[in-house]
């Protein structure tokens, strides 16, 4: 059963929040990260990405880099800028894109869920990735980015969220790219046992988004038990900093795709070995989107395709039956030659948030042929990891992210 438990949080004053939320860490590059911090010393990012308060002869995961963090956040903690609440808490964290909201728990889960697999994930981590986060956030002592984690929607919390969200917030506003953050704290004791006490009967959580984030916490948390032999298990090295979402809230965006060439066939020995494998229709110029599960559009050489897999390569399989894996699996490896995904630099991946135009464009300039996919179900998500498999890379994209340095956790 789940632990998920309320918090003591270190959160920004009232009137510097707006400043303070910044996109997650790992959605810039270094470049864009000093660019952002530019004129906003308040953004949490200064502290997230620390190398931005350096030149460029210093590497991005110096030592230096990592002290400097801890410094700034303790500096933001003693000039007020952050506060403390006294009490443990859950906190409510509503997002609203395009005038749909979605709303979370924030709140500390427990690094042994994790372990025993009752925090079910989906894709695998790679050790270079997380030894960043790792030290940050040991310096730093302090989590700082949440795990987005999702769950199968519960009356009882749904309930108890919907009553606090009546009461006035203790953060609402809007920012620089239209999305619109509010945040309202659940403090009555009979609020936070109801919450507990429903999630000690929920059996399986997902992380949706953030699984380096989440191993690096976990790996902390593992080296702090190591360091501390006589742990007891409550202290707060043993728990990670989470919003965790019911499913009915969770839109997936699609993750679209752009290859640089058609692998040596020309445009039409290309599209008739596709034809082999989907059906293809071309709908003119119009950017196509597909509207279910199966289909997929493609855009090349000026116009846009509809294609629908065929019977023989679709699947039930909980991967193998997912758009993107068949997409993989019977065009992009066998027709375009891209065997490997995450290492082939003749694919790039879009995020579907940047919309269709930014296919047709990369392909006027870098690449030739893209494809708009379907997007991956929070059910198919949830299938995969309780089959305990992994899904492909680039599977799903979520929208809105969470801002960094609005709820921090410090480990002790």
């Amino acid at each position: 059963m789940a632990i998920v438990r309320p918090f003591v949080c270190v959160r920004p004053a009232a009137d510097k929040a707006d400043k303070i939320a910044a996109l997650p860490y790992d959605v810039y590059n270094r470049e864009e990260a000093c660019q952002v911090v530019k004129g906003n010393p308040l953004s949490f990012l200064n502290i997230d990405r620390a190398e931005t308060q350096f030149d460029s002869s210093v590497d991005t995961y110096d030592e230096r880099v990592y002290k400097k963090a801890k410094e700034l956040l303790e500096k933001m903690e003693t000039e007020g800028a952050f506060i403390t609440d006294n009490d443990r808490c859950y906190y409510i964290y509503e997002l609203t894109m395009d005038g749909r909201k979605q709303t979370g728990l924030v709140a500390c889960a427990s690094i042994d869920d994790y372990a025993n697999g009752v925090i079910k994930k989906h894709e695998n981590t790679r050790a270079d990735k997380e030894i960043d986060r790792i030290t940050h956030v040991d310096t730093c002592n302090a989590q700082t980015g949440p795990i987005f984690l999702a769950y199968r929607a519960n009356a009882v919390i749904n309930n108890v969220i919907g009553k606090v969200k009546a009461e006035a917030p203790v953060y609402d506003f809007v920012a620089d790219d239209g999305i619109r953050h509010v945040v309202w704290k659940i403090g009555a004791a009979d609020d936070i046992k109801a919450i507990e006490d429903e999630f000690n009967n929920i059996s399986q959580i997902y992380i949706a988004d953030g699984h380096h984030r989440a191993a690096s916490a976990v790996k902390v948390g593992m080296k702090r038990r190591e360091e501390n032999p006589g742990f007891d298990g409550t202290e707060e090295f043993n728990f990670f900093l989470s919003v965790l979402f019911p499913d009915e809230e969770l839109m997936i965006m699609p993750y679209n795709r752009v290859v640089k060439d058609l692998n040596g066939n020309s445009k039409e020995e290309y599209l008739e070995k596709v034809s082999k494998v989907y059906d293809v229709q071309c709908i003119g110029t119009d950017a196509y989107a597909p509207s279910e599960k199966c289909k997929v559009g493609m855009y090349l050489d000026g116009q846009w395709y509809e294609l629908t897999a065929k019977d023989e390569i679709k699947s039930n399989d909980p991967v193998e039956g997912l758009d993107v894996s068949v997409l993989q699996n019977h065009l992009l490896a066998p027709i375009l030659g891209i065997g490997d995904p995450r290492t082939d630099k003749r694919v790039d991946f879009i995020g579907g948030i940047r919309g269709l135009s930014e296919l047709e464009r990369r392909c006027k300039s870098d690449m030739t042929v893209a494809f708009s996919m379907y997007p991956t179900s929070i059910q198919e998500l949830f299938d995969v990891a309780d089959a305990g498999l992994l899904m492909p890379p680039k599977s799903t994209w979520f929208e809105p992210k969470l801002r960094s340095g609005l709820f921090i956790h410090k480990l002790g």
